[in-house]
């Protein structure tokens, strides 16, 4: 069994100076390849399930079949609930098995932030998992503004909530489509200088590569979740594929051209992150 908990990947990572991804997992084919990809690069790795995927797909089958793939793998695997908006999603991911939640409680008042995420990562921690919370707010590139982390805040809101991981707000937003986001590094040495809490970068597929790479080995930051850059990649294969054979209509041909695509890609941000 190779199942593990958020502690359990980011601890070293945190000691030892690297970064591990979370894949933001759409369906059975993107996230077969990503775990392929960490295989192959002996590197463990966090199946994440978000809103969009949760509407796609009930939690609970995701939750059987995240298990069946991490007790067939060869590296640490931990599955995730991203964006968990509700102390209720959490409760249920909880129940089903999941090894880490994420409460999202950006979009409320600091105290109340506080409270409920304490809260989820003592439900959490009574049941031997993980807990991410988020301070600041995280935007979207076509939709809310970011609000940046305050140092302050995150230290207390680290201290108070005893979350094993703290996403931040550092010039990084969902959803962008090039690699032109800009990293605050003066908040992040702020951040740091007040707590050890390991930290996680949203919306990852927005910062360059290079950059991703520097603030993997030479900062806190020990998560970065990646999705848009590789949804490009599905959605490339995808075309390809039945741009080649335009008669071709069984779902099993056509889906499983994306995989090698997929996989190598992640292998690529898998190697980059140290």
């Amino acid at each position: 069994m190779t199942r593990a908990t958020l502690s359990e990947v980011l601890t070293p990572a945190l000691r030892e100076g690297y970064a591990v991804v979370g894949f933001v997992c759409l369906g059975w084919e993107d996230t077969r390849a990503y775990l392929r990809a960490a295989e192959a690069e002996g590197r463990p790795v966090i199946l994440q399930v978000g809103p969009g995927a949760r509407a796609h797909m009930p939690l609970s089958v995701w939750a059987e079949m995240l298990k069946v793939l991490a007790d067939e793998a060869s590296v640490p695997v931990v599955s995730h609930l991203d964006h968990g908006m509700t102390v209720a999603d959490c409760e249920e991911a909880i129940a089903l098995g999941f090894t880490s939640v994420m409460f999202d409680g950006s979009g409320l008042p600091l105290a109340e932030n506080i409270a409920t995420t304490k809260h989820v990562a003592a439900l959490a921690h009574a049941k031997g998992i993980s807990c991410e919370g988020e301070i600041g707010y995280v935007g979207y590139a076509s939709g809310a503004k970011s609000e940046g982390t305050d140092p302050e805040e995150a230290a207390r809101f680290a201290a108070e909530t005893g979350v094993d991981a703290m996403a931040v707000s550092i010039g990084n937003v969902h959803l962008q489509e090039g690699q032109n986001a800009s990293i605050d590094q003066t908040r992040l040495d702020a951040i740091e200088a007040l707590t050890r809490t390991p930290l996680v970068i949203h919306g990852g597929s927005g910062i360059p590569s290079a950059e991703r790479r520097r603030l993997a080995l030479h900062s806190n930051i020990c998560k970065f979740n990646i999705g848009t850059e590789l949804r490009q990649v599905f959605g490339r294969a995808l075309r390809a594929k039945l741009d080649a054979e335009p008669l071709l209509f069984d779902r099993i041909d056509i889906l499983s051209a994306v995989e090698a695509p997929l996989e190598q890609a992640a292998r690529r941000v898998l190697r980059e992150l140290g």
